[in-house]
């Protein structure tokens, strides 16, 4: 392929190949000369021109395929405009010349090529060959006339192209094209009427005649167009209809100018004239229609309507929204008209389509093209024009004169109109959502809903009662209401037989309503509904006249009643069963008596309310399947027994007394229920089914096969049967075409469908169609539990039946349904698959599509149930000899679909062999063009094949290609639905090869330009089905090799299909780009606005201009905004979503927010005067901000107009997304300083930067008419005050950048507290209030008294319990309401404790302190209620029967989840509140609640009022449980802020002492404590948690000390001092020493501790500690860890005193293991001494070493019981210590230096004497006096001042040792001078140490050793000379000799004295150094002056000498 890429057409490559190749090689060739002329230098075009033209023309003669000849007319054309013009007309008239020869045999198919050369000829010169235009005309159309049909086509085609290149230079032909256009609208062929409807949409732009003279032909026209046709047909001709009415009504000026002459515009009346004789004539001419109507005769195609209805639609959309906008009353009007007029509502069938058309029209215009502003209007029109039809009605019916007394037809044509009004009506106000709420407001649009309920016709009362629904949908807070309204009509008139029906069905539907409704309505109110139910069942027997309908409105009511969910009919379920009950006989006996008795009413009720009553049991099964319980089903089977009794019995009762459509209904209730029963009645209902199915009478019935089938066919098979049953745009009224004779669906086939949960107006299709489809789905269900002989002879009964059919085929459907469900078992014994296969087969031979399709599904289904291999080849092999035997093109088509289903089910037929035979089969069928049929039944079965045989196929993919590549450039474009199988083949190639197209080899490379140029082929061709498919082969070959598809051209073309008219393109065009954005979000971005920019068009679509301006993603937007579909909706977000995440933090950061911004501005609800207000705003910057209050408006001129809440919630959810990804990202986009700095560098853009816009952002969405917008709004803001709280602002040091913006968010929270807002709403906003309190953005405190004000209204509302939102929403929005004002109080209450800032929090305590009284209250009313919430469902007796005090019993499961959201933060702020009152109860009692805030069980109790302390202790244990159920299962999601919670509280409690005695009290508690924290600091690893998990071990340990030492104080007050030996032993271990685990609070700290360490510092473990464990390798402790360990130590080293005597020795050599262990670690760690080390690490070795003092010290160790095992361990640990000193390796000399310290001055002479303990003591002194680091040195001594003032039994012999040592040490310092600081530390301490030892000797003794310290002193003496010129540690050592010297001097005068006298150097010494100093005194003294008098001359100097 690769030789084709070049200008010329390489001929010798090109003749080597074989015929098939050269195809492919000449279309790829063509296809790069396409792109590349373009790109070519003009000289060198024109230079090779001859050239090309001779080898173009050459290809042209040779007859080339539909794709290349398209491609060879386009380059041709391109060569000639990019070249040299002039030969062009050569070209011209030798095409002509072809097309003249007239030769249309195979051989002579040049014309057609020739065809389209001079199509894009035309197009592409246009004026320059105007000459040759008329010779060339006449050509074509005299050509046309022999032509067939797909000659036709390409003319048409031609004449397409050659209108748009010519434009009006072609004025004078205008006329004869016309009329041959005409004759091809209404051609036999499809396409050639879609090509002759594309011409004359061209020739209408130019040709004024059409929209104005000839109007009426045109139209006449187009209706006959739409007899007969298909869905692209429709499509084709409603638009140009349509554009043509639109023309008339609004001629463009530049035709208005061309044809003064013509007709003037159309009226609007005259238009829709037009339209409705369409649809009611169709395209008959006036006299024949009239002459039809005489006769009775006249019946008008459905397609006509639908078509008609199609045109509307386009005529106002092209008139576009404005217009509708203006003219929407009298539009409306006229088509009130067509949908009221008789001819159109001739029959049910015809009224339902009537209707489904004109909600149509209405729905596809004022859902789509109006904004939500003219919706709103909209909505009042219809209104208006209900009241009007209404008022008619009434003052008819009303009127006493029989003579003008309404008749029946006219209130049969008012419904209609009611009907289509209503559902639009509803339609759109669901739609609103709550920004419908001003329509609302005067209460005409409700009064005139209601008013129809009374109507006479079913049909518009339920249509009244569905809107009533959708407002209640839309509006949670209207439907309580407007149920009391209906609920008490209902009452008041219950004797008319109207308002049952009519108020009935709106109760049930508000009912129903509810369940899309999370705000719900008040329990009380099912208890009304199920008291209206029992209320009219129980009185329907009374008077006859309104039986039937008490007893339907009565059941209909109980169905709607049980949609409410198991939560609420779980309380009503007894008093249902008793209705059940009722209405079926007790027993089947009775059933028997009773069918001997009653008239034709009495069973018409009985049969009603049999009906209902199984209605509402299969809604039980459907919405509340937990309550039905075997005891509930065992209930309902007697009632069940007898209706199905009943059945058999039906047909008696129908000779007696007539037909009655209840019958069905009863039979077809019963039969969709029961399959989702057990099987219990299935011998009883076999019998009965059989006879529905194959009974003569119901074969009579018209049921069709189109509503019946496709649910059972395979939802791939059915694109076969034609794109209609494909989802489109105009499913709604396309569904219409398949409806059966009896009528299409409609609401008043079944009222209890208004139960059902959906969003759009259910439509019930009719009795007879339902009953069969019921039946069918239960024979399915019943057959596998059918005894196998029984089966045979069902089977065979049917294969009988279908035989006597002969013709009326359509019955065999039901028969063959039975296997699409008999997967469920194993189908029996081989008798049965004759029948079966023979019923099959003949399926497989008919003439119905669809039936094939289902047969094909069937016969798979059959083998594999089957599942013996023997019987799937022979049902292969007959597959296989079918098809060599049957002609006819059917059963061809059948079989071969059968072959691909077989692949299906049966796991891929694993044999190659199977493979190639099948292959075969279907390469020769598809290849057989004189059938496109079996083309396209057998390349869709070769999908299924390539797709099911898995990597077997490999080995046939490349045949395989050059099939279908042949295929796609040789099968005519007149057949799409063959090119549609050629995709899906072209798809499971693609899927096949997988990953391997991404290979290098040349055969790879070849498959992989096949790919590509199969969906080149694709995307030119003209079918949307057919591109959409191209568009998914290329998005699977970017899955698998993304290189190869290139983004440039794909894109593009993407983006030229978003607005297309197709559905199924738009969905393909999205989904691929959903998948291209994943990866390449930025190119894809860049190429569609590439393309806008390239695009000279003439009708520049809404999008482009879009894409132009926003970019595609603004585009997206739109497209989100227009669209309705669900699955597209969603793949637009994601698409929007992954273009966000790749492209907001790289730079386009402002483009996306403005975006976003621009969205949310685009709302039709602004009005001038704020926008006036605004500008004058912005224009004078100075004003106050508070002043404006910050009001939103829409910013005109944007790129968006009008969108709808959806898609600006959107737009504020995607603003949350790309906060959340800049948190991730840089941190400059939440650092003002850093963001300003880096922007000034590099072009950047930070969030922090955008701030203004964000909370301008959210204030629009907060303040906005939608309530789900206002929700989006409130949580943007609350992550825009969590993120940016903390940002300081640059420029005002001590504020932050929020605060500019508080009057913005107090004004953004104000409209969520008034009185009409939702509570969901409130509850988010009471969220923001503490998140902005508690953020302390703002610290002035009168600035916060705005905010702080909206949250005590909402207090004081919870306070008095009068709740407005009770009466209109259900209980439990009052409990999220309350606990969500509870919770923001909690979390400003818990932030006070948190905050740093000392003024702040006092100010914040002060906004609480106020209303702490009410609010500990309530929060402890919470508590509780929370906490009996938690309890199992063992418990659940003990629930209190009334609630909480903040929920209903009823509401129960509905509460528990907002308190679970709520608790956490309630139980924080009441434990501080308890801290902070110390547990003592405030006096005030709760007089001034209104509402329980202390329930019955806390705080009082039955007998009389609690004491205090057990009101506390009550208190205490309702947070402990709380806490430690918490604690114990906590869950994954969203836990950490709870756990924190919990944490937080707990150590405030267990921070005042009565809490902590508690709880040293209960020793079985604290133990129990202990475990949860050891779970937690297991499972949790963040660090909060673990420090305050060992903060509240701490404390738990200091309260059981405080007990064990209360306990012994009061035991040494009871007993005596003197009886101290006989005292009980207090502690853990009491007398044994023994501590059990699970019951020891000691045992549980250890391990807790333990924990810690290992976790820390796995070398303590000796399991972990091994070379190759985890502790074998170098560790480092973070500061984190540091404090965790200090914290653990901490605790470990108090055990101790908890315990008994002997408790203590069994637990001390842990203790001591572990704090020797740690120091151990720590001494080894290189480079940590006190000073050099790092600062965290000596807090762990202070810890460590105040631990082991401690520990030593511990007054157990003086114990007479322990004393002796303490010292034992002592030693041992001291030797351990000692035996830390390494030789090896570097140690921290210095710390076990100290902590030796601690050992010989604390732990006794018992423990420190013995040697060789005593020895080696002296050894490491001894060691550390001569070590070199002069740190360790002073240190050292330092130690030794410790060690000499110890008692003597431990000081004496060290002072005997190292005395000596010292001396000398201070004796050589006079020789070795101090040099730096740390030397001159060492001999200052050393002298310390000295001077200790003076004190500790003996009084006589002390002369001698001062008189040894005093020359030593002297001796560190310098003289003046020295001094001036010594170091300055020298010089501090002298002044610090001498201060010395000055104080010892007078201490010990006489030794003093005798010193001097005996020493005359000494004392001269010591005179020159006191001299020297004296000197400089004085000098220092002298500079003083002189240094300050310069101070206070300028510290700069300017320098003023530049030399």
């Amino acid at each position: 392929m690769e030789r084709a890429h070049s200008l010329l057409l390489n001929e010798e490559a090109c003749g080597q190949l074989g015929e098939h190749q050269r195809v492919e090689f000449i279309f790829e060739w063509l296809n790069h000369l396409k792109k590349l002329l373009p790109a070519t230098d003009r000289a060198h075009v024109k230079h090779n021109q001859r050239r090309l033209i001779d080898q173009l023309s050459g290809i042209l003669i040779g007859s080339p395929g539909p794709p290349t000849r398209w491609l060879l007319a386009h380059c041709l054309a391109l060569l000639y405009r990019l070249g040299d013009p002039v030969p062009a007309s050569l070209m011209v008239d030798r095409c002509n010349d072809i097309i003249r020869s007239r030769d249309d045999s195979p051989s002579g198919l040049p014309t057609r090529a020739a065809v389209a050369c001079l199509g894009a000829l035309f197009e592409q010169l246009g004026r320059m060959l105007a000459g040759c235009f008329k010779d060339t005309l006449t050509n074509l159309l005299k050509a046309m006339k022999s032509a067939e049909s797909q000659g036709r086509y390409e003319i048409m085609l031609c004449l397409e192209k050659i209108l748009q290149g010519l434009g009006v230079s072609a004025v004078s032909s205008h006329r004869d094209i016309y009329k041959a256009a005409r004759a091809c609208l209404t051609d036999r062929s499809m396409a050639v009427r879609c090509a002759s409807a594309k011409c004359l949409q061209e020739l209408q732009r130019e040709a004024a005649f059409l929209w104005s003279s000839e109007l009426e032909n045109v139209a006449t026209l187009c209706f006959r167009a739409f007899e007969g046709s298909n869905y692209n047909v429709r499509v084709s001709v409603s638009k140009l209809l349509g554009t043509l009415l639109a023309a008339a009504v609004e001629p463009r000026q530049t035709a208005a100018a061309l044809r003064p002459s013509g007709r003037g515009r159309s009226s609007l009346e005259e238009v829709m004239d037009l339209l409705s004789g369409g649809f009611l004539r169709g395209g008959a001419g006036f006299l024949r229609a009239s002459g039809d109507m005489l006769k009775g005769t006249s019946s008008v195609g459905k397609d006509v309507r639908i078509g008609v209805t199609q045109a509307c639609v386009v005529f106002v959309s092209t008139l576009g929204g404005s217009w509708l906008e203006t003219n929407f009353p009298a539009f409306l009007s006229l088509l009130m008209e067509l949908a009221s007029h008789g001819r159109a509502t001739q029959t049910p069938g015809d009224a339902v389509l009537t209707r489904r058309c004109v909600s149509f029209i209405l729905r596809s215009t004022l859902g789509s093209l109006l904004g939500e502003k003219a919706q709103t209007n909209a909505a009042k029109h219809l209104c208006l024009a209900v009241a009007q039809q209404k008022k008619a009605i009434d003052a008819a019916l009303t009127d006493g004169n029989v003579e003008t007394r309404v008749s029946s037809a006219d209130v049969s044509a008012s419904q209609h109109v009611l009907v289509c009004c209503l559902l639009e009506l509803g339609g759109l106000i669901q739609g609103l959502g709550s920004t419908a709420a001003p329509l609302l407001t005067d209460g005409t649009l409700l009064d005139t809903v209601i008013s129809v309920l009374l109507h006479p016709a079913a049909s518009a009362s339920l249509a009244a009662a569905w809107c009533l629904r959708c407002v209640a949908m839309a509006m949670p807070s209207q439907g309580s209401l407007l149920l009391d309204h209906c609920a008490e009509r209902l009452m008041s008139l219950k004797s008319s037989p109207e308002a049952v029906a009519g108020y009935g069905a709106a109760v049930a539907a508000l009912v129903a309503a509810v369940q899309h409704s999370p705000l719900g309505i008040p329990h009380t109110k099912g208890m009304v509904v199920l008291g209206l139910a029992e209320d009219l069942l129980r009185s329907a027997s009374q008077n006859s006249r309104i039986s039937l309908q008490r007893t339907q409105a009565g059941w209909l009511l109980v169905s709607s009643l049980i949609t409410l969910g198991p939560a609420v009919i779980e309380h009503h379920l007894p008093r249902l069963l008793l209705l059940w009950r009722c209405v079926f006989p007790a027993s089947l006996r009775e059933q028997e008596m009773e069918l001997r008795r009653g008239d034709f009413f009495t069973w018409q009720v009985t049969l009603e309310g049999r009906a209902g009553a199984l209605c509402a049991m299969k809604n039980l099964l459907l919405h509340c399947r937990e309550l039905v319980t075997d005891d509930i089903i065992s209930r309902l089977l007697t009632p069940l027994a007898c209706a199905i009794a009943l059945l058999t019995k039906l047909p008696a009762l129908l000779r007696s007394y007539g037909s009655s459509v209840t019958t069905l209904l009863l039979h077809s209730f019963l039969y969709s229920f029961l399959p989702s029963f057990q099987p219990h009645f299935f011998g009883l209902v076999m019998n009965q089914l059989v006879s529905d199915l194959s009974g003569q009478e119901n074969l009579n019935q018209s049921c069709s096969e189109l509503t019946l089938l496709p649910p059972l066919c395979h939802h791939d098979d059915l694109p076969l049967v034609g794109p209609a049953l494909h989802d489109t745009d105009h499913r709604y009224i396309d569904e219409q075409l398949h409806g059966s004779s009896v009528g299409g669906g409609s609401l008043d086939n079944d009222a209890f469908s208004l139960c059902e949960r959906s969003d759009e107006a259910p439509a019930p299709p009719p009795p007879p169609v339902a009953l069969t489809a019921a039946t069918v789905r239960l024979f399915g269900a019943l057959l596998p539990h059918i005894i196998p002989p029984q089966r045979v002879k069902i089977l065979e009964q049917f294969v009988e039946t279908v035989n006597q059919l002969k013709g009326q085929r359509q019955q065999t459907v039901m028969k063959l349904i039975q296997l699409t469900d008999d997967e469920l078992c194993s189908l029996g014994p081989e008798e049965i698959r004759s029948p079966v296969l023979s019923l099959l087969t003949g399926a497989l031979e008919s003439v119905s599509p669809l039936l094939r399709c289902l047969a094909a599904e069937g016969l798979a289904r059959l083998v594999q149930v089957v599942g013996d291999a023997g019987f799937t080849v022979s049902v292969s092999l007959l597959c296989f000899d079918r098809l060599k035997t049957a002609r006819d093109a059917a059963s061809r088509s059948g079989y071969a679909l059968a072959l691909g289903a077989l692949y299906r089910y049966t796991g891929g037929i694993s044999s190659p062999q199977h493979l190639s035979t099948c292959l075969g089969v279907l390469f020769t069928l598809s290849q057989d063009s004189t059938s496109p049929e079996v083309q396209t039944w057998s390349l869709h079965s070769l999908s299924l094949v390539i797709d099911l045989s898995g990597g077997l196929y490999r080995a046939h993919a490349e045949p395989s290609f050059t099939l279908v590549l042949r295929l796609l450039l040789s099968v005519p474009p007149t057949h799409p639905e063959v090119h549609h199988s050629l995709g899906r083949c072209l798809h499971a190639l693609i899927t096949c090869l997988g990953p391997d197209l991404q290979g290098e080899g040349a055969a790879v490379s070849v498959l992989r330009s096949s790919c590509l140029v199969g969906c080149g082929v694709m995307q030119d061709g003209p079918d949307c089905l057919v591109q959409a498919r191209s568009i998914s082969c290329l998005q699977q070959l970017h899955m698998f090799s993304p290189p190869h598809v290139n983004l440039a051209t794909l894109v593009p073309a993407l983006c030229a299909h978003l607005c297309s008219s197709y559905l199924c393109l738009r969905r393909a065009v999205v989904a691929c780009l959903r998948q291209l954005v994943q990866r390449e979000a930025v190119e894809v971005s860049e190429h569609a606005v590439t393309l806008v920019k390239e695009l000279p068009r003439r009708d520049n679509t809404q999008l482009d201009v879009t894409i132009k301006e926003v970019g595609l993603e603004g585009a997206l937007f739109t497209l989100l905004d227009r669209e309705s579909d669900p699955g597209l909706r969603r793949d637009i977000q994601e698409t929007l979503v992954h273009m966000m995440t790749s492209s907001a933090t790289s730079g386009k950061l402002g483009h996306w927010l403005k975006l976003c911004k621009d969205v949310l501005s685009a709302t039709t609800d602004c009005s001038s005067p704020v926008e006036a207000s605004q500008e004058d705003e912005e224009a004078d910057p100075g004003r106050d901000d508070d002043s404006s209050a910050f009001k939103a408006r829409s910013e005109s001129g944007g790129p968006f107009t009008a969108l709808r809440w959806a898609t600006r919630r959107f737009a504020m959810e995607c603003v949350c997304r790309i906060i959340a990804q800049c948190e991730s990202s840089d941190p400059a986009h939440f650092d003002m300083v850093l963001a300003q700095e880096r922007r000034l560098h590099e072009s950047t853009d930070f969030l922090v930067l955008h701030l203004g816009d964000l909370v301008r952002m959210a204030f629009m969405a907060a303040t906005d008419h939608s309530d789900q917008l206002r929700l989006a709004g409130l949580q943007t803001l609350l992550v825009i005050i969590r993120r940016f709280s903390a940002i300081p602002e640059p420029e005002f040091p001590g504020h932050v950048i929020l605060e500019q913006y508080q009057a913005n968010v107090g004004a953004a929270l104000r409209p969520a507290f008034s009185a009409d807002a939702p509570p969901d709403v409130t509850a988010k906003a009471c969220q923001v209030c503490s998140a902005w309190i508690a953020s302390g953005v703002v610290s002035d405190l009168r600035d916060l008294r705005r905010v702080h004000q909206l949250l005590a209204s909402s207090l004081a509302k919870v306070q008095s319990g009068r709740d407005t939102c009770s009466q209109l929403y259900n209980e439990a929005t009052a409990t999220m309401e309350t606990l969500a004002v509870l919770k923001a109080w909690a979390e400003v209450g818990d932030s006070n404790v948190s905050s740093g800032s000392e003024s702040g929090e006092a100010g914040l305590l002060k906004l609480v302190q106020s209303d702490l009284s009410t609010l500990s209250r309530l929060w402890l009313a919470a508590l509780q209620d929370y906490a009996l919430l938690t309890l199992p469902h063992e418990y659940a007796s003990q629930l209190p029967d009334t609630g909480g005090s903040f929920y209903t019993a009823e509401t129960l499961k509905q509460a528990r989840a907002h308190y679970t959201s709520s608790w956490a933060p309630i139980l924080h702020a009441t434990s501080l509140w308890l801290h902070s009152t110390g547990f003592l109860m405030p006096d005030d009692s709760p007089a001034n609640l209104s509402r329980p805030a202390t329930p019955t069980s806390m705080g009082h109790t039955v007998g009389g009022a609690k004491s205090s302390e057990d009101i506390n202790s009550d208190r205490l244990h309702l947070i402990l449980g709380i806490s430690v159920e918490f604690l114990c299962s906590p869950h994954s999601e969203d836990q950490m802020e709870n756990i924190t919670s919990c944490l937080r509280a707990l150590q405030a409690l267990l921070d005042v002492s009565w809490p902590r005695a508690k709880i040293g009290n209960d020793q079985a508690l604290s133990v129990e404590l202990l475990s949860v924290l050891h779970r937690l600091m297991v499972t949790r690893e963040s660090v909060y948690v673990q420090l305050a998990v060992l903060d509240l071990l701490r404390q738990i340990v200091t309260a059981a000390q405080e007990h064990v030492r209360e306990k012994r104080h009061s035991a040494e007050v009871d007993d005596g001092a003197e009886e101290k030996e006989t005292l009980p032993e207090f502690g853990e271990g009491r007398d044994t020493g023994g501590l059990i685990p699970g019951r020891s609070l000691v045992f549980g700290a250890l391990e807790l501790c333990l924990c810690v360490l290992v976790r820390k510092l796995p070398q303590l473990s000796p399991k972990l500690a091994s070379p190759t464990g985890p502790g074998g390798s170098v560790w480092s402790l973070t500061d984190n860890d540091c404090q965790l360990v200090a914290s653990a130590l901490c605790v470990l080293s108090e055990l101790p005193s908890v315990c008994s005597p002997e408790g203590s020795v069994s637990i001390l050599p842990t203790v001591l293991y572990l704090l020797l262990g740690v120091l151990r670690e720590l001494v080894h760690q290189p480079m940590v001494s006190v000073g050099g080390g790092s600062a965290s690490l000596t807090v762990v070795i202070q810890a460590a070493l105040q631990a082991l003092k401690c520990v030593v010290t511990s007054p157990m160790s003086r114990q007479e019981k322990s004393r002796g095992g303490w010292n034992v361990l002592l030693r041992s640990a001291l030797n351990t210590l000692l035996g830390l000193w390494d030789a090896d390796r570097a140690v921290d000399q210095v710390s076990l230096l100290t902590a030796l310290t601690v050992f010989l001055c604390s732990a006794g002479p018992d423990v420190c004497t013995v040697e060789p303990l005593h020895m080696l003591s002296l050894q490491r002194f001894t060691a550390s006096m001569e070590a070199k680091d002069p740190l360790v040195v002073s240190r050292c001594y330092q130690l030794l001042t410790s060690v000499f003032q110890a008692p003597p039994t431990v000081a004496v012999p060290y002072i005997q040792a190292l005395g000596p040592p010292l001396v000398q040490f201070l004796q050589r310092v006079e020789r070795s001078r101090p040099q730096s600081p740390e030397e001159l530390l060492g001999v200052l301490e050393g002298v310390r140490a000295m001077e200790a030892l003076i004190q500790a000797a003996d009084e006589s003794q002390r002369p001698q050793l001062v008189a040894v310290l005093l020359p030593l002193l002297i001796s560190f003496l310098l003289d003046e000379n020295a001094l001036g010129s010594a170091p300055a540690a020298s010089r501090s050592l002298h002044e610090a000799a001498l201060k010395d010297l000055m104080r010892l001097g007078p201490q010990h005068s006489a030794v003093f004295r005798s010193l001097i006298s005996s020493s005359p150097h000494l004392k001269s010494r010591l005179e020159a150094a006191v001299k020297g100093n004296q000197e400089s005194l004085n000098a220092k003294a002298g500079s003083t002056n002189p240094r300050s008098a310069a101070k206070s001359s300028p510290s700069i100097t300017l320098k003023t000498n530049f030399l």
